[in-house]
């Protein structure tokens, strides 16, 4: 089933500003808690979507690859919404339902003040040819990333007795004055590490190579960005993982040069072939193709094989492959040869026009737009 457009969903223009997306967010999501709305599925279900939309929209970075890429954009994943359930999504925006229902709380599961806390992101490069980014690509890669390491055991933290949350209570001269704040020593999680094996970190971590698949939309640029959730580092006291962010790297073709998603070709003719025409054969970005040279061709003339170029990343259609015609010149001739080129060079029709040539400049820029 195909996802809906993150502003559809929040109930906003592409436009709005950080405040307006997070006071539709809560708008939605208190509409659709849990709490609210106990034994819907449905309201479940659009609950996380919401927080699926506001999990992107809410971050700069993919915001702007959301906005430019649509889903594709973010990797096959999209959001984290269907890959993370009610705690993880408390756990990253409890704070924004404020006062509501004790505390953003769901059926107990934050335990108080405790908070999950998330992995560290882990960023790859992958590069790939102009092939693969014309078919999309299914890659898998190996990645030294940090998981929750076998037979660590946990004990409540001393210091909050589990809560997450230290309570100090001030004399003003208003009176007493509580306030709250994330534990020091847990940072939040209500409990600290009790027994872990000898190749864990103190927070219960270990290195480890992992194999990832990761399908790679066909239409990919340079420098783009695909957001794979949930398969970055592991958080710390069993929390969230973090997300595997995969930078394209494309590697250039010896014959085609790339243009969004047109193609371009630079094609070279001998100054007989120009003269009386030809078919000639040009690469592709998946085999050959012919295309018919017209008699009295001038160089520098494009010519274009309409959908033979790139996929357009979310959207349909091919780009168009175009092919610049160069006339080659041979350096050196026989004897024979130059006779027969200084006959012709005193020939009415062997001397340029000037009027020509500026014709076809702009026919040519016309052919490019059409």
């Amino acid at each position: 089933m195909d996802k809906r457009d993150y502003y559809e969903v929040l109930g906003i223009s592409k436009g709005a500003s950080e405040a307006e997306i997070k006071k539709a967010y809560r708008k939605m999501a208190l509409k659709y808690h849990p709490d609210k709305n106990p034994g819907d599925s449905e309201a479940e279900n659009k609950f996380k979507e919401a927080a699926e939309a506001y999990e992107v929209l809410s971050d700069p970075n993919k915001k702007a690859r959301y906005d430019q890429y649509g889903h594709a954009g973010l990797g096959g994943n999209g959001g984290f919404g269907g890959g993370m359930n009610m705690d993880d999504i408390f756990s990253q925006f409890g704070d924004i339902f404020g006062g509501a229902f004790g505390g953003g709380s769901f059926g107990g599961a934050r335990g108080g003040g405790q908070r999950v806390v998330r992995g560290t992101n882990l960023r790859v490069k992958m590069k790939l040819t102009l092939e693969e980014i014309a078919e999309g690509v299914t890659k898998k890669i190996k990645v030294n990333k940090l998981v929750n390491a076998d037979g660590v055991t946990y004990k409540t933290c001393a210091t909050c007795n589990g809560t997450g949350r230290i309570t100090r209570v001030a004399q003003t001269f208003l009176g007493a004055m509580q306030t709250q704040s994330t534990c020091n020593t847990c940072q939040g999680a209500g409990k600290m590490i009790d027994q872990k094996p000898a190749d864990a970190d103190n927070q219960g971590l270990k290195r480890k190579e992992e194999v990832i698949e990761i399908e790679i939309p066909a239409g990919v640029e340079e420098g783009m960005q695909l957001s794979v959730s949930g398969k970055g580092n592991a958080g710390p006291f069993n929390g969230i993982p973090g997300d595997l962010i995969v930078v394209i790297e494309e590697q250039a073709h010896e014959e085609l040069r790339r243009d969004g998603e047109h193609l371009h070709y630079e094609a070279f003719i001998n100054f007989v072939d120009a003269v009386l025409g030809e078919t000639i054969e040009v690469p592709t970005v998946n085999g050959k193709a012919k295309i018919k040279v017209e008699p009295g061709t001038q160089s520098g003339k494009m010519l274009r094989l309409k959908g033979k170029g790139l996929p357009v990343l979310q959207g349909y259609g091919h780009g168009d492959l175009f092919v610049h015609i160069n006339v080659w010149t041979p350096k050196k001739v026989s004897k024979e040869e130059r006779e027969i080129l200084e006959k012709l060079q005193t020939s009415e029709n062997f001397k340029p026009n000037p009027g020509q040539n500026e014709k076809g400049f702009f026919q040519r820029m016309k052919d490019m737009f059409q």
